[in-house]
């Protein structure tokens, strides 16, 4: 089975798109990995990483994106066509091995959600709708991915920043999350935040999920901004975040946010690609190396 990772803050502007895409990129291109992109946040930041926006509205016209399985269990008596195979791209970018599910800006219709919970409580006796919707919760991207995890080394998962349904059901499905961190107060309480709704995620968990009490921390990645004016402040902040996690649990690894990494937002390419001699892209490389080892 591949390896299920989650790339997750509670707070955005971490840096959390670019470190799955250049990531993905990496483990496919340098280690010959084959690696699927799932965009779970509906901002598509990492699928228009990956895919050029005319690209991107020909995938959405033809409703190939993430929404569509998303639908396909919230309204399983509408007969469908495609399964998650199908609406895998493959070759992004040209890299053998780097694959996209696309996400959507539009993933899925609250009210739909709400009204089939409500006839299954109703439906299932001794079940109230609190229990119905954690159970949906804790199996809706575990479903999604379930027909393709044997077919990849590696699933990251791109999650939208707060805590929203697909981002708990994203971690529930996952067998470690990644966690990318400014090393400013606002993205370091995020990252307390999310400890804390993690630890409760596992405590609460009525259906005794093996997948969700396995679920651990790969590490933490600091994303620094260039220009070593902060130096002095970062490595204050850094030195606080390490006295409440383990050497084990941060990434040696910083990733320096130069305007080369910026640049290649603008051409709809991963950094690595794009800029390969930049100090960014080197620095994706080496981290890449490090979560290798860690998970070997």
């Amino acid at each position: 089975m591949g390896i299920v990772i989650s790339t997750v803050n509670m707070k955005g502007g971490v840096g959390k798109t670019t470190l799955t895409v250049n990531l993905a990129t990496c483990l496919a291109k340098n280690h010959q990995k084959r690696v699927l992109v799932v965009d779970l946040d509906s901002q598509i930041s990492a699928t228009l990483s990956l895919m050029p926006p005319q690209e991107f509205s020909k995938v959405r016209r033809r409703r190939r994106t993430l929404s569509y399985l998303i639908d396909k269990i919230v309204r399983p008596n509408i007969r469908r066509k495609y399964d998650t195979p199908d609406l895998i791209y493959s070759q992004i970018c040209g890299i053998s091995g780097l694959e996209l599910l696309a996400g959507d800006i539009e993933l899925y219709d609250e009210y739909l959600v709400s009204k089939k919970l409500h006839e299954e409580a109703i439906s299932n006796s001794g079940q109230d709708f609190n229990q119905a919707w954690d159970n949906f919760e804790s199996t809706l991207v575990q479903k999604i991915i379930q027909p393709v995890i044997n077919d990849y080394d590696f699933i990251i998962m791109d999650c939208a920043p707060g805590y929203n349904l697909l981002t708990r059901s994203g971690i529930a499905a996952s067998d470690f999350y990644l966690l990318p961190a400014r090393p400013e107060p606002l993205s370091l309480v995020g990252v307390q935040l999310l400890e804390k709704r993690i630890t409760r995620l596992k405590a609460n968990d009525k259906s005794e999920s093996e997948q969700l009490q396995k679920l651990r921390l790969l590490g933490i990645v600091f994303i620094l901004s260039s220009g070593g004016l902060f130096g002095r402040y970062y490595k204050q902040v850094i030195q606080r975040i390490q006295q409440d996690f383990t050497p084990d649990q941060i990434f040696q690894q910083q990733i320096p946010m130069d305007v080369n990494v910026a640049k290649a937002v603008d051409t709809f390419t991963p950094a690595v690609l794009a800029m390969p001699n930049s100090s960014g892209s080197k620095a994706f490389s080496q981290l890449t190396e490090e979560l290798l080892k860690k998970i070997n």
